[in-house]
């Protein structure tokens, strides 16, 4: 699990994970944790995941499979001190003060919130997002207009000025 070309992927890939993963859970430290969780993962896979070739693909289907799966009953484990805090990633904070963006994906059920966050996040394609969720690009399209349209009911009234 340990190389220098592992610890150059951590370093590289971790800013992004952590903001994807802020969208997908809307809490800091729950997006830490999910980051973290997926690192482990894909750490304990690496010589096969460096081996296909594409790593970050690897971890984006990780962090949503983890997300997914974590209304299973996950159980923390308490740990007997707290870990250093990392820098500040001004995307999460530009994230944490968009309110009512964080509001209005709060309201979505969990695999469209990935969907929605897949796509105008990563700004990954329909096709690949379907592979990476193991479903046709056809749901996948119907998961962002259904996110999208419950995002837009839910918004508050905008004046319309004339």
């Amino acid at each position: 699990m340990r190389g220098a070309d592992f610890e150059a992927y951590v370093r590289e890939v971790s800013p992004g994970l952590l903001r994807f993963g802020h969208v997908l859970t809307l809490d800091r430290s729950e997006a830490e944790d999910l980051a973290q969780e997926t690192l482990i993962r894909v750490g304990l896979a690496w010589s096969r995941v460096r081996q296909d070739g594409n790593p970050v693909g690897y971890a984006n289907r990780t962090m949503v499979n983890l997300f997914l799966n974590r209304r299973r009953g996950r159980v923390d484990i308490p740990v007997a001190a707290m870990p250093e805090r990392g820098e500040e990633d001004l995307g999460i904070a530009a994230v944490d003060a968009a309110g009512a963006l964080r509001d209005l994906l709060a309201g979505l059920p969990p695999r469209q919130r990935a969907v929605v966050a897949l796509r105008y996040v990563h700004d990954m394609p329909d096709d690949e997002i379907a592979a990476l969720l193991g479903c046709s690009p056809q749901t996948v399209r119907s998961q962002v207009s259904r996110g999208l349209a419950t995002m837009r009911s839910h918004r508050p009234d905008e004046e319309v000025t004339s």
